[in-house]
């Protein structure tokens, strides 16, 4: 019999259930994801580091884990809930079942819990701090250790996730551009995007200098999404500034886009509960085309007025989300550089916006003079 156990918010508000995964205790921010599939790219995706996320489809792991499925080499959730684990698994690409890739990992986990009261709670108090403990652990213990757990306002963990050094993705194909890409917790989907588009991908340590990046010459740089407070990460303004100002196409994704933002004058501020899923709508503002997007995200773009970013005159925005108004996507007035909030590498998700790697590519070619 599974042993039993809790979530413990910091408002005091608690559920139980029963543990999976790895004993022990799991502190982090307890956040939501709305996907129906693709729990294995969500567990992956260097962008929750610091979060336990409650998965909001009611049957979890029906299908297993896979080698091919991952967006990095390991899982970045600080923990997981669900509602049902999945008793057993069936798929022909299956290599083992959720439960035992979540001990193997040491991800500390909770099935049984009813993640619809849990959800509900987190879309009216907010995204805040959590635990996952066993239920033989005492509740004031658990709430002084949630309690003088950081909070993600401020947090850089950037370097917690980054490659510790260079390393190169191959283009398929001809080699037709070299693209460096600031890994602040890069997902492998992204990169295969590029590869496949002719580009030779060098991926570059999140602190990587101006003055590193820019002697390599490079044909474009692309910004990776990541995780924390993109006002406490700093390194790369520099680099966004000056490639961008020798004329360097700029790509940037959901941290990358923040940054971006940032680095021309805007700033930042953190969503009370997040976008985190499959299917969120889009608008293109140039055409009017809706977009269903995959994010994942906790903080969001200042807006200005009109189609402006408050701080960066130099920017338009390109996207808006259509559930809330926020700014979804930028380009520069005069320089080529754009980015969106969202993942247009789809892991998991539609494939609406896979179009944004070929507008880069398109972007490389101008640069490069091609026709």
């Amino acid at each position: 019999m599974a042993e039993a156990g809790y979530v413990l918010l910091e408002d005091g508000r608690q559920l139980g259930g029963e543990c999976m995964g790895a004993p022990g205790l799991a502190l982090g921010e307890v956040v939501f994801n709305t996907s129906m599939t693709g729990y294995q790219e969500v567990l992956t995706d260097p962008s929750y580091a610091g979060q336990i996320v409650t998965m909001t489809y009611p049957l979890i792991g029906n299908y297993g884990v896979n080698d091919r499925d991952q967006e990095s080499a390991k899982p970045q959730v600080a923990g997981l809930l669900v509602r049902e684990l999945a008793r057993r698994h069936s798929n022909w690409r299956a290599q083992e079942s959720l439960e035992a890739y979540l001990t193997r990992h040491g991800v500390v986990g909770l099935t049984g819990l009813d993640t619809r009261t849990l959800t509900r709670h987190i879309r009216s108090a907010g995204a805040m701090r959590a635990a996952i403990a066993p239920a033989e652990l005492a509740r004031d213990q658990v709430l002084a250790r949630i309690l003088d757990h950081p909070r993600m306002e401020g947090l850089d963990l950037t370097g917690q996730v980054t490659t510790p050094e260079v390393y190169e993705v191959a283009a398929v194909g001809p080699e037709r551009f070299q693209v460096l890409a600031y890994d602040f917790g890069v997902k492998h989907h992204s990169l295969e995007l590029l590869a496949a588009r002719g580009c030779r991908v060098t991926t570059l340590p999140a602190r990587t200098p101006a003055r590193a990046v820019l002697e390599q010459e490079p044909d474009g740089l692309f910004l990776s999404n990541g995780p924390g407070d993109p006002e406490a990460v700093e390194h790369a303004l520099e680099t966004i500034r000056l490639a961008a100002g020798q004329g360097i196409p700029v790509f940037g994704i959901c941290l990358g886009h923040q940054l971006v933002a940032r680095a021309f004058g805007g700033g930042t501020f953190k969503l009370l509960y997040g976008h985190r899923g499959g299917n969120h709508p889009v608008r293109r503002l140039e055409d009017g085309a809706v977009e269903i997007t995959s994010q994942n995200h906790g903080f969001a773009v200042r807006a200005g007025a009109g189609t402006s970013v408050e701080g960066a005159p130099s920017l338009e925005v390109t996207h808006l989300n259509l559930n809330d108004g926020t700014i979804e996507g930028l380009a520069h007035r005069e320089l080529p550089v754009f980015s969106v909030q969202y993942h247009p590498e789809a892991a998991p998700g539609p494939h609406d916006s896979r179009y944004l790697f070929d507008r880069f590519v398109s972007a490389l070619k101008k640069a490069g003079g091609e026709s």
